[in-house]
Formats: structure tokens, sequence, C-alpha cells
């Protein structure tokens, strides 16, 4: 299906006299001048720094993508410790598509490829639209969020494939690392020197939990799970080509590579989330699979790995940080109605979001085919809630429950069959790619399948990571296109 739309592109070329862009900037450029006049001095210096970020992003629309990307994910704390500030990614991100519609205007020439990505997430957006009409009780305000964040991986996805044919796809591939590493650094801080922190966050005696600028262990760590396949599958890539050409580029390369996944996948370990903890396992999993170019070899390798884990667990050799977490686990499938069940210190958390669970349940009963309205979870759960759990927490806490609940089987059907399609070309690009693309293959791979196993008790489509997942489908086009075109 995806290649049905690969090798094509819509062109438009519009005619738009470079006079009116001139006055266009020339008026703004007055009334700019004129605002700052009147303000104070300091007031004006964040102004005049915030235009000269703005214009660079504006200018450079890979430096805008890559701003949006590590600003973003600290809409956050940002949101905690500056209220009055606005969402500084999505602002990036709007300077950013500004910037490419700007030049496309004065180039007269609009590209934007016709991939099935964008066909799928397409179908996926309509579908979310629909599911708002059936429940005359539905927030369109709180739907049409939900959907922006689905237009805005489209757009990032034109974006990046554009930039791709400047030669800018490493300025995106750096800022997603860069941020990764970023979080990942704080994170590590945050777990062993802090000291202090929310008091729900506190573990293993005076350490806390890792959360970075998102607030949270769990997003963090999903954030973290999306980044560290990249770095970790161009390590291997690199490492492999050192080997063949005996260079020392390649070489340091793999070692930076592998520097940077390693801190990344630290901090994830200490944010203690074990949503991350399955995610990471499973991306692992798929990443050794698929590394060898033997199909048996793999399997081989993932045998082998799954039985070297059971065997340090039946012997207690994992550490008791790692099991004393995962103890309680089996609860999740153990539990069917926690209506009565008694909470503890201990079970809150997974009982929590059983009751979640339940509660979107009751939801799609009532509204099987279309669900209660896209991002409307929180706007029906009410009707739903069980006794002791009075209160939403914004979605069903499993993706694939809340989407059900929210866009009912027509929307869980279109959402099922965009990321297998994602998947898919993924490992159709695995099998062409070759060096550094492969590996680069293989990390999105692994992004994708922690994504997809993460989810299975989050909802990872929050604080702005949106945005990478948008960059890194955008990353897996152009890597899908060169192939095919190597083919």
């Amino acid at each position: 299906m995806l290649q049905m739309f690969a090798l094509r592109r819509f062109q438009w070329q519009p005619r738009l006299p470079a006079t009116v862009l001139a006055a266009v900037w020339a008026t703004l450029a007055v009334l700019g001048g004129l605002a700052l006049a009147r303000l104070s001095l300091l007031t004006s210096g964040e102004i005049l720094a915030g235009l000269l970020v703005g214009a660079a992003a504006l200018w450079e629309p890979a430096l805008g993508l890559g701003l949006a990307l590590a600003v973003g994910v600290t809409r956050a704390y940002l949101a905690a410790a500056r209220p009055d500030l606005p969402d500084l990614g999505q602002m990036l991100l709007g300077l950013a598509l500004a910037g490419w519609a700007a030049r496309s205007l004065a180039q007269r020439r609009i590209v934007i490829p016709r991939s099935g990505l964008l066909v799928l997430l397409g179908v996926y957006v309509g579908v979310s639209l629909l599911s708002l009409l059936p429940t005359l009780s539905a927030s369109i305000e709180l739907g049409l969020k939900e959907i922006i964040k689905w237009g805005e991986m489209g757009a990032i996805l034109v974006l990046v494939a554009s930039e791709a044919e400047r030669g800018r796809l490493r300025w995106v591939i750096a800022a997603v690392l860069l941020a990764g590493l970023a979080q990942g650094l704080i994170g590590l801080w945050q777990y062993q020197f802090r000291g202090h922190g929310p008091i729900n966050f506190l573990i293993l005696g005076n350490h806390y939990r890792a959360y970075g600028t998102f607030e949270q262990p769990n997003p963090y760590a999903g954030f973290l799970g999306l980044v560290w396949p990249i770095a970790a599958g161009l390590a291997w890539a690199y490492l492999m080509q050192a080997r063949q050409t005996r260079r020392a580029a390649p070489a340091l390369a793999a070692a930076g590579l592998a520097a940077l996944a390693a801190v990344m996948a630290a901090g994830l370990y200490v944010s203690f989330s074990r949503g991350a903890w399955l995610g990471a396992a499973a991306a692992i999993l798929a990443m050794v699979a698929v590394l060898p170019r033997q199909v048996w070899l793999g399997v081989l390798l993932v045998g082998l790995g799954l039985g070297l884990g059971w065997v340090l667990a039946i012997n207690n050799l994992l550490p008791a940080s790692l099991t004393t977490r995962l103890a309680q686990v089996g609860d999740f499938v153990n539990v069917t109605d926690v209506t009565g069940i008694e909470i503890t210190g201990d079970n809150f958390a997974i009982v929590e979001r059983l009751a979640h669970w339940q509660a979107a349940e009751g939801m799609v009963r009532d509204y099987p085919w279309l669900g209660v309205g896209v991002g409307n979870y929180e706007v029906a759960y009410p009707q739903y809630s069980l006794l002791n759990w009075p209160l939403a927490l914004g979605h069903a806490h499993m993706i694939y429950l809340n989407v059900l609940a929210e866009s009912g089987l027509v929307g869980l059907a279109a959402y099922s069959v965009l990321w297998l399609s994602v998947i898919a070309l993924t490992m159709r690009t695995i099998g062409r790619a070759h060096g550094p693309a492969r590996g680069l293959a293989v990390g999105l791979l692994g992004a994708w399948v922690h994504l997809g196993a993460h989810q299975i008790v989050d909802d990872l489509y929050v604080n702005n990571i949106p945005l990478t997942i948008g960059a890194l489908l955008g990353v897996l086009y152009v890597l899908s296109q060169k192939n095919s075109h190597d083919d």
C-alpha cells in the first residue's frame, strides 16, 4: 500500500511577486520596532533574543525543527516553572513550517511527498474527526487538540522530506540524539545527586525516580525509549564499518554513539517505569532479531537472549531493584475487577490503571463503533468511573484501549493499520539498506517496537513527544525513498 505513493510527488508552483513579500517584511519590521519602543529594557531584550531565534528558525527550517524537538520536551517543566510562557516547542515548529512555506513560495515550488504514511495518517485523522459526531457531549476543543497532534506528525514528515533534499537530514537526527542525551543526563542527576524531589518519586531509600523535564517518569522514559535505539543502531552500523575498513573515524563514531545510547538507556532504567522497561526489552529483542541478514541467525540470537534472561531470573541473579519493581506486574492480568480490591501503597499505581481500563471498557460497550470522541476520555470518565477512583488521569493508560474508547472499532482499525504499515515499511527498508542507513533503520524499528510495547500500559502522545515521532517518521520516509531509488 505504502509503495503505491512512494515514487510520485505533488508539486504546486504558485507565482507570488517578490515585491509583495518585501512589503510584508517591511511592514512587520516597522510594527515590531514600534512595539519594542514601548516595553522595558529587560522585556525588549527577551523579545529581541526570541526574534533572533525565530528568524534563524524561519531562515533555516531544519534548525527550527531541531530547536522544536529539543525545547518541546521541556513543555511540562516550563509550564510548572513559568506558566506565563507559551508552548515554545509548538512556536518553534510553527516558525520552521512557516520558513519552509516561505522558501517554497519564493522558489515557486511546493513539493509534498505522496507517501502512504501521509495517506494513512490522513485516514486516521478523518476517522478521529468522525468520532466527534455521534456524542453531543463530546468536547470539540479537546478533540481538535488531539487531532492537531497527528496533523503535526504529517507536517513534520513533509518538512523532514523537504529538508533532506537540501542535505539537512543529519541535522534532524543530531537534534533528536542531543535532546535524548540532555534528558538522559538530567535524569541521572535527578536519581543520583538531587537529594530531593516529589515524595511519590522516592525509591530505593534516598533516590528519586528520574523524570527529566517531563515532570513524570513514564513519559520521560517513553521519550528515551524512542531515541536510544537510534543511537544504538547507528553505533552498531559504524562498528561494522570500522571492522571492514580498519579506519579510525567509524570506530570513533561507533564509540560516541554507543556512549549516547548508554546514557539514555541508563536514564530510562532509573526512571523505574515498568512500561518503559517492557518497551526497552521488546526493542532490544526486535533489533537483535534483524541485525543479521540471515533470519535464522536473528531468531537464534533472540532465543539465546530469552533463555539467558530466564536463567538469570530463576537463579535470582537479576538486580534486586529490577525484580522488586516487576514483582506486581502479574496483577495486570490476574485482576479482572478492581471494584472491591484492597488498595495499598504497593499496588496503588497498578490498581489505578486497572480502574481506568474498566472505565474505558464501559465506554466501548456504549459506543463500540466510533467511541466517545477522540480526546474525550476525560470528559466521559465521570459516567464510567469506579467508586474509589473519581479523578480521571486524562487517558486510559493503555493506548489501544484508549483509542478504542475514544474512536471505537473504526478508529482502532485505522490506528492499527497505520502502525503495522510503519513497521512493514521499516522492515522493508532494513532489508534493502546498507551501512549506517541500515543501522538507522534498525534503530527506527526499535523505536516503533518500544512505542507499541510501552503503550500497553500508557499513552505517550503527550508533552510534545509526537514532534519526535513525526521527525522519526520523516527519517523513515527518506530512508525508504533512498533505497527504493537504489533498487
